[in-house]
């Protein structure tokens, strides 16, 4: 009888604690996720502009992104010396003739000096619209909440800049109380939305890519309000976006020496990356290599120093690559490929303007030939341009830079042709024996 009994009180234990244990794990299950970072110090306005207040909570964040704006160093193609382009490459005159880029067409300097560096270029004019600014201010969201983007685009860039007093920064591309990446620009989330994606169901990894297409990436301004678009609907490739622009009929300006509508292509990073680059396939993200983690005592935090791994190589390739010395030299090389093939791209374009100008001033000049010869020259340029307006010199994707510009050559000399045609049958004949 006493076995018996004890059995019963052991076994009643056992089902108190079975119980106790599932309640606290009941308990435990339904606990909201622990908070993400540090215990704030100060709480930021869901669209606090100000970056420094952000900074509070976030010290070696700020400090380091304070860095950009006095970061003035060079790479051999590139970096974040603002020297003018057009004095480097005279043939850019040229080529963007007729067009702002022509007149001014500097390196971009670091992040923080985004609002700066916009209000000093000459490209902006009283004509100029609001969008503009859509890349350039922490300020963007809240007025884009209050006045809505097509409001914002059609605004004049004067009027509107008396609302905007602060860079780029945190608000670009976090929330305020979790410090998730977010996507803040509406046109980013509305192109993603026409590819039937969402980015609130990527991975963090991948938004540390994301994140970067509210700014580095190819546009447009659509009709009379100038509101923003990323030309995504049917793929990001460079086909998809040229095939695009040809059925809406768009074109920035109209090149007055070959004639020909034409587009700008605007620091399409983030399509030039993501096209089945090595690193974008390994699941690598451009904060890997351009804010790569680092160390402040045992504090671990990603650098907001945004610039070119090759400034920072032992800490942004050395992360993954133990022999950063021979990645470093394979960059140059790689860089060093695609300027060359640039150069050549350059020369064909330069060459196919020529023949067309010439062309037009040929009394009797084939109509049809000489408008063959200007969609070619579209076609061309803005191929070249996808690569030369990218800020890689090709190396995020150095596969895919040389095939478009390959083609980019290949359709400029296929446009030098049809203009010399378009002038007459005799010319076509030198033009083969020289």
């Amino acid at each position: 009888m006493k076995r018996a009994g004890s059995t019963i009180i052991l076994g009643g234990i056992i089902v108190v604690l079975a119980a106790a244990l599932v309640g606290t794990l009941l308990y435990i299950k339904n606990q909201p996720p622990a908070p993400r970072g540090v215990a704030p110090i100060v709480e930021i306005d869901p669209y606090e502009a100000d970056s420094s207040k952000w900074g509070v909570n976030y010290p070696n964040q700020f400090t380091t992104f304070q860095l950009t704006e006095s970061n003035k160093a060079r790479t051999t193609f590139g970096g974040s010396e603002p020297y003018s382009k057009l004095e480097e490459d005279p043939r850019l005159v040229t080529l963007f003739a007729g067009y702002g880029f022509s007149k001014d067409y500097n390196e971009e300097r670091g992040h923080a000096n985004s609002l700066t560096d916009v209000r000093a270029t000459l490209r902006v004019n009283e004509t100029t619209p609001g969008t503009c600014y859509s890349c350039k201010s922490a300020g963007n969201p809240r007025l884009w909440a209050e006045m809505d983007m097509a409001e914002f685009d059609k605004t004049l860039f004067m009027e509107l800049g008396k609302k905007i007093s602060n860079p780029i920064g945190c608000g670009n591309c976090h929330d305020p109380k979790t410090m998730q990446l977010v996507v803040t620009n509406p046109a980013l989330e509305e192109a993603l939305a026409a590819q039937g994606k969402d980015w609130r169901t990527f991975t963090r990894q991948e938004m540390r890519t994301v994140v970067c297409a509210n700014c580095h990436v190819e546009y447009y301004f659509a009709g009379e309000g100038k509101y923003l678009v990323f030309p995504w609907k049917d793929g990001t490739f460079i086909e998809n976006i040229s095939a695009f622009y040809a059925e809406l009929g768009f074109n920035d300006w109209v090149h007055p020496q070959s004639g020909a509508p034409m587009i700008k292509m605007q620091h399409p990073e983030y399509e030039f990356f993501t096209a089945e680059s090595t690193h974008y396939i390994a699941g690598v993200a451009c904060a890997d290599c351009h804010m790569p983690y680092t160390r402040d005592g045992a504090a671990k935090f990603s650098t907001h120093n945004v610039q070119s791994p090759l400034l920072n190589a032992e800490v942004a390739c050395g992360a993954c690559h133990t022999d950063v010395g021979y990645v470093t030299a394979r960059v140059a090389t790689i860089q060093k490929q695609v300027r060359e093939t640039m150069d050549a791209s350059e020369e064909a374009i330069v060459a196919a303007i020529k023949s067309m100008e010439t062309a037009a001033a040929v009394p009797g000049v084939d109509a049809n030939l000489l408008a063959e010869a200007r969609d070619l020259h579209r076609e061309a340029q803005l191929r070249w341009d996808f690569i030369a307006a990218e800020n890689s010199m090709g190396f995020h994707n150095p596969e895919e830079a040389l095939r478009i510009l390959a083609s980019a050559t290949d359709l400029a000399r296929q446009a030098q042709l049809k203009a010399v045609q378009a002038a007459g049958t005799q010319d076509v004949i030198q033009t083969r024996s020289q």
